[in-house]
């Protein structure tokens, strides 16, 4: 009997769909699809000589950026107006939350020029109304209904400055791993935490999402 071959499917988008189900996630439409596609093939252009992801293989970038970015933006809760991604890098998870859920305002922070010239293409490329501060996230003097991150550089002090750009009752949402969460949440008192979103493929790597108290609600630390 003839062996048959593994199917392989040759569009970035065919196969983020198939990953999309098989993490059990809500499908994409095709014009949703396509935008991640293109933006698929502007990172493999440009992490050449920019670098923007040390993860350079192509069925890896859809499977730990593209699956785990649009597992955040799912978990965002309706309701949400404004929201900045700190320290974007190469756009994660913020374009995908921008393609994803084209109801909120997204603002893709990223100091390092390069990475920001990346994003100003790729937003302009895709077609998206986020925009892009080509700069130190936590110089930006407003607040924000939501603050993403995830794998920014000096990971401990980044969450404290996000945090501070989160408004009163705003979110946090932080994508990281079981273990480093433990001391971001002994850091951040003035946030309530909600239970962990696990990352499909992974054991270790969550999507948490705190919610912003009052200065009043805020509980007084221990000895």
């Amino acid at each position: 009997m003839k062996e048959v071959a593994p199917q392989t499917f040759a569009y970035p988008a065919e196969r983020l769909a198939i990953l999309l189900s098989e993490a059990g996630l809500a499908p994409l439409g095709s014009e949703s699809l396509a935008k991640f596609e293109l933006y698929l093939r502007l990172i493999l252009r440009w992490n050449a000589r920019t670098n923007l992801t040390a993860v350079r293989d192509e069925g890896e970038i859809l499977r730990r950026h593209f699956i785990e970015s649009i597992a955040c933006a799912n978990a965002l809760p309706q309701g949400i107006v404004t929201l900045l991604d700190f320290g974007s890098g190469g756009g994660f998870p913020g374009i995908p939350v921008a393609i994803c859920r084209p109801d909120i305002a997204v603002t893709l922070a990223e100091s390092q020029n390069k990475k920001a010239a990346f994003l100003r293409v790729a937003v302009s490329g895709l077609g998206l109304s986020a925009r892009v501060f080509g700069g130190r996230a936590e110089t930006l003097s407003e607040e924000f209904d939501c603050v993403t991150m995830r794998a920014v550089d000096r990971m401990e002090i980044a969450v404290q400055q996000a945090a501070s750009l989160v408004r009163p009752g705003g979110l946090l949402a932080v994508m990281t791993t079981r273990a480093e969460f433990i001391g971001f949440e002994r850091m951040l008192l003035e946030f309530g935490w909600a239970p962990e979103i696990l990352l499909p493929r992974s054991a270790q790597r969550v999507v948490r999402l705190g919610t912003k108290r009052a200065r009043a609600d805020v509980p007084r630390g221990t000895c």
